[in-house]
């Protein structure tokens, strides 16, 4: 590392004197990078269940996968349909566990627990790249077992930040400061993977280091004007200008240039982020998008832009590089994208050297109800997995061991993402496999933490 790196204003932790900071909980960073979205009560019905509260059959079964062919909106239809057959639920023997291998491409992760990508906004030079809190973020994550870390929001442009804070790929300059982290992640047993992303009308927001949280900075303190496929703001955030079609050219080859440069710092799979309502989801959903030219109308005008991103991208990167989607299989709104589309689009990517399928929801629009309880989203990936026949994740209020492992057993995934608890947990993978018995020997302990060993 050259002087110059030692001393440049990313690496003197500058965040822990950041006004403020103290008051900021763990609780308010989310699965994937959905830190916007409402606080749920989850943690309130956990605390209910560890003090003997009793579940009915129907919140039961509101757990076991709803098994339809159904739009998204048509959710609490899945509930109605729990009455399939017992045999249907049989936990296959054949399928893998959660510390099974996976390999995509020329890459293998050690097992199918994996830590999904959510936003820090820890970039506090405003300059896209990385610092010591990154390093100890992701590696610690990769000493504690996980198979895959995947680092959070990336943006291929700086106006594609969702904060000023987020990190970047959008220059040659960035890449040396991610090498350090990589290396980490590589050299504790775990896959480095990246999410790629532009925020497009949900851009140049606030964040616990700039202020501003939940409103767009003002351009005095270091905003920019937005972007999007059509001029509709998100809630109330400023009303963006609607992008050209050689700027959307132009954002296609940033897209694959951000990922050339992921790939040079070492990075082992990248994911293209096509979920929570920015700019890729915005060109998606017809509630942001009304385009009436080749990127708007019908699903495959819609779909135009993500499609030409992920060509790109697959161009971009080695032939042995896993590519991997992140979708909001539904954005809870009526009228707008929805299940039935995700899996038309998942068909379409899994032609175009699309490697995994990363299920999420919601989004697009803000102040929608959205069903939140454990496993909330796995019924999405499970028919993503079995009508587009690709390989899923799950995510979603996944957090304890057997439910983890019954996601797979049940063939509903074929690997958990482990969003929030790994907040809380580090290690949590470690802790996951003493818990469902796998004998110490099996585990994947760094050498230096064998003597701690459960």
């Amino acid at each position: 590392m050259s002087n110059d790196d030692l001393t440049h204003e990313n690496f003197d932790f500058r965040g822990f004197d950041v006004p403020d900071l103290k008051a900021v909980t763990m609780a308010s960073s989310s699965d994937g990078d959905q830190s916007k979205q409402p606080k749920t009560k989850h943690d309130d019905a956990s605390k209910n269940r560890k003090h003997g509260k009793k579940k009915s059959k129907s919140d039961a079964r509101s757990k076991k996968r709803a098994g339809t062919g159904k739009t998204s909106e048509s959710f609490d239809d899945y509930e109605e349909r729990e009455a399939v057959s017992k045999a249907d639920k049989k936990v296959s023997k054949d399928r893998p566990g959660l510390f099974a291998p996976m390999t995509l491409r020329e890459v293998t992760v050690r097992n199918r627990i994996w830590l999904p990508p959510m936003c820090t906004y820890s970039s506090f030079a405003r300059d896209g790249r990385p610092t010591p809190f990154h390093y100890q973020h992701y590696v610690s994550r990769a000493f504690g077992g996980f198979g895959m870390v995947i680092v959070e929001s990336t943006a291929v442009a700086p106006e594609g930040r969702i904060t000023p804070c987020d990190l970047g790929l959008w220059e040659d300059g960035q890449i040396d400061a991610w090498r350090w982290i990589v290396d980490g992640i590589r050299e504790a047993g775990a896959v480095p993977a990246i999410q790629l992303n532009h925020a497009g009308r949900k851009a140049s927001t606030g964040c616990f280091a700039v202020g501003y949280d939940g409103q767009n900075v003002p351009e005095e303190a270091g905003g920019w004007p937005t972007m999007a496929p059509s001029e509709i703001a998100f809630g109330g955030l400023r009303t963006p200008r609607a992008l050209s079609v050689d700027e959307i050219h132009g954002l296609v080859g940033a897209f694959a240039v951000a990922a050339g440069r992921a790939v040079a710092a070492g990075f082992q799979a990248i994911q293209i982020h096509a979920a929570h309502g920015y700019l890729i989801s915005q060109f998606l959903d017809p509630l942001s998008n009304e385009r009436d030219d080749e990127y708007g109308g019908d699903l495959t005008g819609r779909s135009r832009f993500l499609v030409e991103v992920v060509d790109a991208v697959r161009g971009a990167v080695p032939e042995g590089v896993p590519v991997l989607v992140r979708i909001s299989a539904t954005d809870w709104a009526a009228g707008g994208w929805d299940l039935d589309q995700t899996i038309a689009l998942s068909k379409v990517l899994k032609e175009h050297g699309v490697d995994v399928m990363d299920v999420s929801t919601g989004g697009i629009m803000s102040g929608v109800s959205i069903p939140v309880k454990p496993n909330y989203q796995v019924p999405f990936s499970e028919q993503v997995k079995a009508k587009a026949d690709i390989p899923v994740t799950a995510v979603g209020l996944i957090t304890k061991p057997k439910q983890a492992a019954k996601i797979l057993a049940h063939g509903e995934a074929d690997a958990v993402e482990i969003g929030r608890a790994a907040l809380r947990d580090p290690y949590w993978p470690l802790r996951a496999a003493n818990k469902l018995g796998i004998p110490s020997t099996e585990i994947p302990y760094a050498p230096q933490y064998v003597a701690g060993a459960y």
